[in-house]
């Protein structure tokens, strides 16, 4: 057998080898009737990455007001606004530059319940009070309001709750991410002391704005 005829044979050998190993490597599994076989099914998961939330949160949502520290020419009425915490979850990626959020609250006239004439909301004033600020110092309560028939304790503050008014703020809303604020007000209704007596609704209002 000449040279080149051995070469063609060796590399005839070669490709049926090489042939030979893909199809065995391709090959289905096989069962017999009767006989099972399995099938491993996987799948990866990834975990879904929900952005924070900047959310509002009040621990009630009534306050009866009792008469106290009355007088003879104004008489008052007394309660404590129910605990409001605000919380926010986001990362400081996530919140807009140069955002600041904030808690103002107004109120409605105090409707009589027997046709009575109305109590306005400059009648009924607050004292916000900051019970956790957390550690970094920049979330305060708002000043106190007084009632229309207050002298002022700050100047024009005594117009009561007819517009909306501060509750608690921060004005750097990236520094203060990822932790939970809370805050409460003393409310106090000042009314002449000849007001007719009966039963008196108003709806207080909070909105946190950012």
């Amino acid at each position: 057998m000449n040279t080149g005829k051995r070469r063609r044979l060796l590399a005839a050998g070669a490709a049926g080898a090489v042939l030979a190993g893909t199809v065995a490597l391709q090959a289905p599994v096989q069962a017999e009737p009767g006989d099972s076989t399995d099938v491993r099914v996987t799948v990866d998961i990834e975990e879904i990455a929900e952005p924070g939330v900047l959310a509002m949160s009040i621990a009630g949502n009534s306050v009866a007001l009792s008469e106290d520290g009355s007088t003879l020419l104004v008489r008052q009425f007394v309660g404590s606004l129910p605990t409001v915490t605000v919380t926010d979850t986001r990362t400081a990626e996530e919140v807009p530059d140069n955002a600041a959020w904030a808690v103002l609250g107004s109120a409605t006239d105090f409707v009589g319940g027997a046709g009575q004439a109305p109590i306005s909301a400059g009648h009924l004033g607050w004292k916000p009070r900051l019970l956790d600020g957390g550690d970094s110092g920049l979330v305060t309560e708002g000043e106190e309001v007084v009632t229309v028939l207050d002298e002022p304790t700050q100047p024009g503050n005594n117009v009561g709750l007819v517009d909306q008014e501060l509750l608690v703020s921060t004005f750097d809303s990236e520094a203060v991410t990822g932790d939970a604020y809370s805050v409460d007000a003393d409310l106090y209704l000042r009314t002449p002391a000849d007001v007719a007596a009966g039963s008196y609704t108003s709806t207080l209002t909070l909105s946190l704005f950012e």
